[in-house]
């Protein structure tokens, strides 16, 4: 056929026919099934199609006329001629031969699975997915298409989105020809996910670039949410070189609210969104299981392209099986000179107002101005701080002059996120209530320079430091760092290290457990005594919404100690990282959630009651018990035996 290519025929040299986006698919379909990745079928309908239906139509001049002279500062204008572009094209004839390759086609994707077979119907431009770009989203996406009649329109409309506001706005800023750039159309085969879960997967960590950690996000439902940010999704980090060894390195997982899927609508064609249930929200979208095969799908990606990459993901809810539904090069790290270290230092502090996700690791301050709806977008000033719900490529034109970026929603591989790192702009995603709290605020300085994003109130002091690795002096002794948080190990770990002298655990069981480890262990005999004390029974509340995936308490707190630990470990793997074991004063204890249940009040902690004289107490040793089996977890099940235990306060 002239105008339709199966997937099974076209390639990477196939770009200027298919598009990044369907030649990847072809090349996956091709070269990486044999390696167990699984990728659902379909076809391109080809650049040339696009070229066929313009011409026909006559519109190139067209295009040329409407566009020049353009300036996309002027959004009202812009917004104008885009607007008259896509109806032009939408409502061009489809030449007939080409309409009779799609429904022959389409009729042959009947023959596989079924009569009015459900199809995702994807834009793929010619210069989309290039590593010097990121297109993300710019041209429409159709789910659950059914039938050749809406097939044959989601085409047309696909075509017609090569013109919207944000990719032409996209195209100027980029030097790219508006009659350069063409677009070939994917028709594949929908995964079931709205019956059970879908996300996006970076082969490299997306904050810091850090190349030895895969990150997967996922949210029940089609994949969409995800993407464009509607959702805070589960988050996970898996170790890539001791995955590569056989063990089981998920180095963090992180519950997202999740909140709502985009599901199919009943008896019809299209999507919809749906609440999920308290209990849905509380559980992870994939098993640990599905996370490492995930994260070995994409090492095998990677290794076949040799580029850091961009992937979605999806499984199906009626057959159980995860699939690869794209994949395209990873753009803003890749690019990244790793040699030069820039490192933001807020240098005061003020009124802490939210907090949320951190995108990137820079601090930008500026007058708050709250936009919902991307029809507002106008009233926005460069330099002022955009706080919103969520965005889409719809927002792009202000989102590039912003002096940084605040959202209700999203995870660190939605929309928002990917065009904030791609500009180097600070940004904090899913705040959930940022657009509310912060309406009556006039300035605000955003700041993602310690791995949790926050808002504080006013403008305050910060200070750049730039300097390039290659030229620090190495001195003839060995220099370790000092670790504590490992949401900033992976950025640490990249400046010239020999492993890290002193990672104390207190700060991971303050933040990421957050429970005095007798509470969890003494769960069921809390329960029982909770019913007649009302102090005791808050204790048991605040224990059941910290640990709310965990049926098994004390699981809760070997896992998170673990993957706190695993975390620094991998960050700086594989020198070695020295573990100091938990040295909290009794008053410290007594601060975690039950903590009082169990702390002597002593008139000089620091002399205490503390480090290895509460390991083999009786009142503590199972509790030290528990430290014991993250330590074991970390070497044993993830492999990072770069661990290496001190025992601290010895008298």
């Amino acid at each position: 056929m002239r105008f339709v290519k199966w997937f099974e025929e076209v390639g990477s040299g196939d770009v200027a026919l298919v598009g990044g986006k369907n030649a990847s698919l072809g090349e996956m379909i091709q070269n990486l099934r044999a390696k167990g990745v699984n990728v659902p079928s379909g076809f391109a309908i080809t650049a040339e199609a696009y070229r066929y239906v313009i011409d026909q139509a006559g519109l190139r001049e067209k295009i040329q006329e409407t566009l020049a002279d353009l300036d996309t500062h002027d959004m009202e204008n812009l917004s104008l001629r885009g607007r008259k572009l896509r109806e032009m094209i939408r409502t061009a004839p489809c030449p007939k031969d080409l309409e009779a390759e799609i429904r022959t086609a389409y009729r042959e994707m009947e023959q596989r699975y079924g009569a009015h077979v459900d199809v995702a119907v994807r834009s793929s431009a010619t210069a989309e997915d290039l590593p010097t770009a990121s297109f993300a989203g710019q041209q429409e996406t159709y789910l659950n298409v059914r039938g050749e009649e809406e097939l044959l329109e989601r085409v047309m409309d696909c075509f017609a989105s090569l013109f919207t506001d944000r990719a032409i706005s996209y195209r100027v800023d980029k030097g790219f020809d508006h009659l350069s750039v063409y677009l070939s159309v994917g028709v594949q085969k929908m995964v079931r996910s709205d019956l059970a879960s879908a996300g996006v997967i970076f082969s490299i960590d997306p904050e810091s670039g850090f190349k030895h950690a895969v990150y997967l996000t996922g949210a029940y439902g089609l994949g969409e949410n995800v993407v464009q940010g509607a959702v805070n999704p589960d988050q996970f980090y898996v170790f890539k070189p001791t995955l590569a060894q056989g063990f089981h390195p998920i180095v963090e997982r992180k519950l997202g609210t999740k909140r709502k899927k985009l599901v199919y609508k009943k008896n019809e064609v299209g999507t919809e969104q749906q609440y999920i249930t308290k209990e849905e929200a509380q559980r992870f979208v994939l098993t640990d299981d599905e996370v490492l095969v995930l994260a070995r799908w994409a090492v095998i990606i990677e290794e076949y392209y040799g580029l850091p990459m961009d992937i979605e993901w999806a499984k199906d809810g009626r057959t159980g099986e995860l699939f690869i539904v794209q994949a395209r090069p990873e753009t803003v790290h890749s690019q990244k000179d790793l040699a030069a270290i820039e490192t933001y230092v807020l240098e005061e502090r003020g009124n802490l107002l939210l907090t949320g996700e951190a995108v990137g690791h820079k601090i930008g301050s500026g007058e708050v101005t709250t936009i919902m709806d991307a029809s507002d977008i106008r009233k926005f000033k460069p330099g002022q701080v955009l706080v919103t719900e969520m965005t889409d490529p719809d927002w792009e034109p202000i989102m590039k002059v912003a002096g940084a970026i605040v959202t209700d929603r999203g995870g660190r591989t939605c929309h928002a996120a990917i065009i904030s790192r791609e500009l180097g702009i600070p940004c904090v995603i899913g705040t959930e209530n940022g657009s509310q709290l912060l309406k009556d605020v006039k300035v605000v300085t955003v700041d993602c320079s310690e791995g949790t994003g926050r808002i504080f109130e006013g403008k305050l002091k910060y200070r750049v430091d730039t300097r390039s690795s290659e030229n620090l002096p190495r001195p003839c002794t060995q220099i370790m760092m000092n670790a504590a948080i490992p949401d900033t190990a992976f950025v640490q770990g990249q400046i010239p290290n020999d492993g890290v002298g002193l990672a104390r655990e207190e700060f991971i069981i303050n933040s990421y457990i957050g429970i005095h480890p007798r509470a969890l262990l003494d769960y069921e005999q809390l329960q029982a005594r909770a019913k007649g004390d009302e102090r005791i029974a808050n204790v048991v509340k605040a224990i059941d919404e910290r640990s709310a995936s965990y049926p098994d308490k004390v699981q809760f707190f070997i896992d998170n100690l673990a993957m706190g630990i695993a975390k620094i470990a991998a960050g700086f793997y594989p020198n070695d990282v020295i573990v100091r074991l938990s040295d909290f004063k009794t008053n410290e204890y007594a601060n975690l959630i039950g903590g009082y249940l169990y702390e002597p009040e002593e008139s000089n902690p620091m002399i205490g009651w503390r480090g290895a004289s509460r390991y083999y107490d009786a009142k503590f040793k199972a509790a030290f018990g528990l430290e014991c089996l993250a330590i074991k977890k970390v070497r044993e099940e993830m492999g990072l035996t770069n661990i290496k235990v001190m025992v601290p306060f010895c008298r």
